[in-house]
């Protein structure tokens, strides 16, 4: 059962990434954009949600502890749903821009994609003492192991998707 909601986490995970894609293949289409992000934005929702079960599916949890949690959980998925935005953005400004990047805008891309990475260390860090005060550090310690995983996985699918930068000379 576990290994099933993995996969579908990380299958939701593809299907979204695909979308930048399709944008700009549909370019030509006024309404295409609208509909890819809101496409988009639908597959997002779903994922997350499939990503908080398969923690709660794997993360046993008293009920004092739950209480305590979730709360915390759904602020910390909120600011890395923040990143996660910025993230899809910048995959769609290399999905409308393939083909034609200069070495500047390539540079840009990789330059904020690093920082995104930051980010999302960064908020990892500031939630642990977070999470540890609502949780003993075993459990602490296997949410971000399982968080980390379901992110390195989905990271993992979407750049398997993504065709490497070309050089234009």
């Amino acid at each position: 059962m576990k290994n099933r909601a993995m996969l579908a986490v990380v299958f939701s995970g593809l299907c979204l990434f695909a979308i930048p894609s399709a944008h700009a293949q549909a370019a030509t289409s006024k309404d295409a954009p609208a509909a890819s992000d809101q496409y988009a934005k639908l597959l997002r929702q779903d994922l997350r949600s499939q990503k908080k079960q398969l923690i709660a599916a794997n993360l046993t949890l008293t009920d004092a502890e739950a209480t305590k949690f979730w709360p915390v959980y759904d602020q910390f998925s909120a600011e890395m749903t923040t990143i996660g935005d910025q993230k899809y953005a910048l995959i769609k400004e290399y999905a409308q821009d393939f083909g034609t990047l200069t070495d500047e805008q390539a540079k840009g891309l990789l330059s904020r994609s690093l920082a995104l990475d930051e980010a999302a260390t960064q908020l990892r860090i500031k939630y642990v003492p977070i999470v540890n005060k609502v949780l003993p550090g075993t459990k602490t310690a296997t949410f971000f192991q399982i968080e980390r995983r379901i992110s390195t996985l989905i990271d993992l699918q979407i750049s398997s998707q993504l065709p490497l930068v070309q050089d234009q000379k």
